[in-house]
């Protein structure tokens, strides 16, 4: 007797009840369904290359290996992550050798093809131009900031969703009758113990099996999964939250979006998200100033020195206390008076100084420390505004001589801009009665 023989490594559940059919497929109705676009390619034989982007465990390598399957294809997949350009000519030979002897086309299926730098995205295009292989990308990441144009001209993309609470029922019953799955052990989940799993899943089926099956481990046949159990099992489970990721700026955008569209309720929700997903709340203090320059500006100058405050509070304090101060001033935003004019108007000054060159200062505007400098005429006819009525020099010019005077500062009519605006209107009647002092050459 072989006292090290190893039994055989069982199949995680997820890979067990992976569907061998499309009919046992769950999700992506929105592309799977009659008459949806890649159905449709499908039923007509149009098989072509294309991207499957969307978060992990909803299906993207499943679904390639059933397009296969349903083309009568042959499979060849290989991992960004573990291979190289020596990979992908191995499978272009594979490939290849089945179009010679077999006449069949060779779906080449690359998981996490982000990952793959340039050079190695480029070496597919000849054999994705000429047919010999059926190009099948899976990302997690923006395609249009991962992948190169040349391989994205040659592909199709389609975005894979998270699987929702229907799609997860599914596979739940699907795994507690399955013999493959969880059936021999005729064990139960009750509603309360599913919505725990469904709120630990966050649309991830592989990771709702994984937790299913780590649960049944502890278990009893015959049992049901209690929410007690389930909750020891998961502790503290991160929602879906990659920092630098597709999930993570679209959340950030979300927060930012809800600041500026005067939604305190969407601005928390969103704030609360990024911190339930493990971010760190100091990355989000610094959003949260961004937004007060950005978004309410001189409407409510008080907004920046109170996100200015609440950041301090973030890296004095620490969690958890220091997120209620930056709650605070989120909530603070959302409600203040909104305007992005300083934000516009340092946009449009930042293209004119970049289109317009070095233009010479004037000589009135500059500074004369020197005996040599006052001789040459830096500071000659410079009016001093404080001895000006109203401490202002009506039509004098700040802009460069070959430059025309620009208006890039708009106030709304909203908050402190409202009495800016009719400040600087006030001032501008001035100027239209006063010559405008162009010191040309």
């Amino acid at each position: 007797m072989d006292l090290f023989r190893k039994a055989p490594v069982a199949q995680p559940l997820a890979a067990r009840l992976r569907a061998a059919s499309l009919d046992e497929y769950v999700g992506q109705e929105h592309l799977l369904a009659r008459g949806k676009p890649l159905r449709e390619a499908l039923e007509q034989g149009a098989l072509h290359s294309m991207i499957f982007w969307g978060p992990p465990g909803v299906g993207k390598t499943t679904l390639a290996r059933l397009l296969a399957q349903v083309s009568d294809a042959h499979f060849e997949t290989i991992s960004a992550v573990l291979s190289g350009v020596k990979e992908i000519r191995q499978a272009v030979e594979i490939a290849q050798q089945h179009a010679a002897q077999y006449g069949r086309q060779t779906i080449l299926f690359v998981d996490e093809v982000h990952r793959f730098n340039k050079s190695q995205q480029d070496a597919f295009l000849p054999y994705v131009e000429d047919g010999t292989l059926i190009f099948i990308g899976a990302t997690t990441e923006n395609p249009s900031f991962e992948l190169n144009n040349a391989l994205l001209s040659r592909a199709r993309v389609y975005v894979l969703k998270s699987l929702d609470e229907a799609a997860l029922r599914k596979l739940v019953k699907r795994a507690l009758s399955d013999p493959k799955g969880l059936g021999e052990r005729k064990l139960s989940l009750p509603e309360e113990s599913f919505k725990i799993l469904l709120g630990a899943a966050d649309g991830d089926g592989r990771r709702l099996l994984n937790f299913l099956e780590n649960a049944a481990d502890l278990a009893e046949d015959g049992g049901a999964i209690s929410t007690e159990l389930l909750l020891d099992l998961l502790g503290d489970s991160r929602r879906r939250f990659d920092k630098g990721g597709e999930a993570f700026y679209d959340q950030i955008s979300a927060l930012h979006k809800s600041v500026r569209g005067s939604s305190p309720n969407g601005a928390l929700y969103w704030f609360a998200r990024m911190l339930d997903g493990g971010c760190d709340p100091l990355y989000i203090a610094r959003r949260v100033v961004r937004m007060a320059s950005e978004d309410i500006g001189n409407a409510d100058p008080r907004a920046l020195t109170l996100c200015l405050n609440a950041w301090d509070v973030q890296e004095r304090l620490g969690s958890p206390e220091g997120e209620l101060a930056v709650a605070q001033a989120i909530v603070y935003l959302a409600c203040a008076p909104k305007s992005n004019a300083v934000y516009m108007a340092f946009k449009a000054a930042m293209r004119d100084a970049a289109e317009h060159g070095s233009l010479e200062v004037p000589l009135h505007l500059r500074n004369a420390p020197t005996k040599l400098m006052k001789e040459l005429g830096y500071g000659d006819e410079y009016r001093y505004a404080h001895d000006e009525p109203e401490a202002y020099a009506a039509g004098e010019d700040y802009f460069p001589e070959a430059f025309e005077p620009r208006e890039y500062y708009q106030p709304v009519p909203r908050g402190l801009e409202l009495k800016i605006g009719d400040k600087l209107q006030h001032l501008k009647s001035q100027d239209l009665a006063s010559p405008r002092q162009r010191r040309r050459p």
